[in-house]
């Protein structure tokens, strides 16, 4: 069995993370077990909300446990099977964290699942066709559920989970606003990836300048808003918002080391008589078959072209995710292993 190198969370972060939380170190891979498989990760992805699982407080799942892989989506090939339902060679999408190889129980449902890659590159199942894009599905589709016409603005537009809301809802027919921080990030938005408008959110100093600016692109209010970010995004958001709005919360990065992110004016929900709603994608299972037939649709057709940031080595793992926490990615974060 190969050597196996891994990126261990080994202390816990205060404020933003550093190199000193995280070790590198090599062990040797188990044996299978009957109806396990040995995965070789050929990518593995980067998500804003692993800095939350870093902290050991209350949260929607447990914290990461200290001197263990970091946990996180990876794809792959099987290079050695005891499972009848996978072949060496099989290419495959699962939870392998921040490693080389993983060992998985192939008998546990949804700990692995094999990807088509003739049409989609294997990467994209890390993103657009993964969970970021089912993420944006669920946000867009269950919750703000928009009808044809209206209007929709999504924070963070030129991430992986901003510009799948975009494919996704001009799609149906929407007029769709994004923000993003710098003109290429913008020009990105509205250009390739086909969205009305893009604000730039570091021209503005405060909420109430961002709102102006959004109230130039969206001359007709706000029907739908996908919240990636919070803070003064979604505080100028609130101010532009038609009534029975609907607001889809997935992340607050802003906070995510530890600083509070209030709402400046928390009675707009009341006044404007909002609907907000706050969801984790992997509670609801159910959507994704749908969504990833639509995602890989979008994308194997180029109607969805979406736009990766690729850090090179494990061992580079850690410097690329203090970058997405950052925002200094552009397009869907990934390390090729």
């Amino acid at each position: 069995m190969p050597q196996n190198p891994q990126i261990h969370l080994v202390s816990r972060p205060t404020g933003e993370p550093s190199a000193d939380n995280f070790k590198l170190i090599t062990l040797d891979t188990p044996a299978l077990q009957d109806k396990q498989v040995l995965v070789k990760h050929e990518y593995m992805s980067l998500d804003p909300y692993m800095r939350g699982r870093m902290n050991d407080s209350k949260s929607y799942t447990a914290p990461q446990p200290l001197n263990a892989v970091m946990v996180g989506g990876t794809v792959g090939e099987v290079v050695e099977s005891r499972h009848p339902q996978f072949a060496v060679g099989d290419k495959v999408v699962g939870m392998g964290g921040w490693q080389t190889y993983s060992v998985v129980d192939a008998d546990t449902p949804g700990l692995l699942r094999k990807v088509d890659t003739s049409h989609v590159p294997i990467s994209h199942f890390l993103g657009a066709v993964g969970m970021p894009g089912v993420t944006a599905w669920h946000g867009l589709v269950r919750i703000i559920n928009p009808q044809a016409g209206q209007t929709l603005t999504v924070s963070a537009a030129s991430g992986a989970v901003g510009s799948a809301f975009g494919a996704l809802a001009k799609a149906r027919g929407c007029r769709v606003v994004g923000f993003a921080g710098g003109k290429d990030k913008c020009d990105y938005v509205v250009n390739e990836l086909g969205f009305d408008a893009c604000i730039d959110y570091k021209e503005h100093s405060d909420y109430l300048s961002l709102s102006k600016a959004l109230k130039d692109a969206c001359p007709n209010g706000i029907d739908g808003h996908f919240e990636n970010v919070g803070g003064m995004v979604l505080d100028a958001v609130m101010l532009r918002m038609n009534e029975f709005g609907s607001i889809a919360v997935c992340g607050m990065i802003a906070g995510y080391n530890g600083k509070p992110i209030p709402m400046t004016n928390p009675s707009l929900i009341l006044m404007s008589r909002l609907k907000v709603q706050g969801f984790i994608v992997s509670e609801h299972p159910a959507d994704w078959p749908e969504a990833l037939k639509e995602l890989g649709a979008l994308v194997g057709s180029g109607k969805f072209k979406p736009r990766e940031t690729v850090a090179h080595g494990l061992a580079n793992a850690p410097e690329a995710f203090f970058g997405l926490l950052k925002g200094k990615n552009f397009g869907k974060q990934v390390v090729k292993i």
